[in-house]
């Protein structure tokens, strides 16, 4: 297929509409089909490609969806670089509803998922020690400076199985870790991107406390409807971030996410 983008985007929750003047098409891939069809769109000159990880519909919770299939589309269209925002929760009560977390760390707490395009016959071990693009990560914590939003500029997702919410006691036991956010989606969509030697970079939009979390003990416990009416509610600054991001991608990649292979094979 003759490259149709350059940079994608997966929508999370409650952000499915994006670009304007699209052009919807189907991809194939050897894995299934992705979530849904592809939105291709130009913004400053720039090709990018938009995809709802969950569906148009929200009809794939996170634990069904074909990640292999969706990294691998943004990959077949030419994409280089992909930039993922997704609805949080918050593990620190330093990090409040509204914030944009840049992450800079995960830990992977799914189980039974399709995470590796390399089943063999090569033996491929991609390093996962610094998985977020250093440049995108930049760009993207610059950018939302300008634009005066409360940006903290790293932090670790915890990535449960989902689709269920946290306990109250898993809830305490990933704030005594340290971690920042939690997350249903993060994994493995960011390490797939790394297996292709793609740039990716996560946008965690908090969308409230995690339950449980000591000092937060009488809030009311997350809900599906009130992650949706937050992220609604702030889609308007995180299209601002995407758009101005997207402008100040350069056209070369000087991070190391382009060349993730060449000491990953036996």
């Amino acid at each position: 297929m003759r490259a149709k983008a350059d940079i994608g985007v997966f929508g999370g929750s409650g952000f499915y509409q994006f670009l304007d003047g699209v052009e919807e098409i189907k991809v194939e891939t050897p894995y299934g089909p992705p979530s849904d069809r592809i939105a291709l769109a130009e913004i400053k000159g720039k090709k990018v490609a938009f995809l709802p990880r969950h569906g148009k519909e929200h009809d794939l919770p996170p634990h069904v969806i074909n990640y292999r299939a969706n990294v691998y589309a943004m990959y077949k269209l030419g994409v280089k670089r992909i930039i993922g925002p997704c609805a949080a929760g918050s593990l620190q009560t330093g990090v409040k509803p509204g914030d944009f977390v840049v992450c800079d760390q995960f830990v992977n707490l799914t189980r039974e998922r399709r995470d590796t395009f390399y089943d063999g016959p090569v033996t491929t071990h991609i390093s996962a020690a610094d998985p977020y693009c250093p440049e995108l990560r930049k760009l993207v914590i610059a950018e939302g400076k300008k634009l005066g939003i409360a940006m903290h500029p790293q932090g670790t997702v915890v990535i449960i199985q989902g689709p269920r919410f946290s306990t109250r006691s898993e809830s305490r036991w990933f704030q005594k870790m340290g971690w920042e956010v939690i997350n249903m989606t993060q994994y493995p969509e960011n390490i797939l991107a790394r297996e292709l030697e793609i740039c990716y970079v996560n946008i965690s939009l908090i969308t409230d406390y995690d339950v449980g979390l000591e000092g937060q003990e009488d809030i009311a416990p997350v809900s599906h409807e009130e992650v949706i009416r937050v992220f609604e509610a702030n889609n308007e600054r995180l299209r601002s971030l995407l758009y101005a991001v997207i402008e100040a991608i350069p056209g070369e990649r000087e991070c190391g996410c382009k060349s993730a292979l060449a000491n990953a094979r036996i």
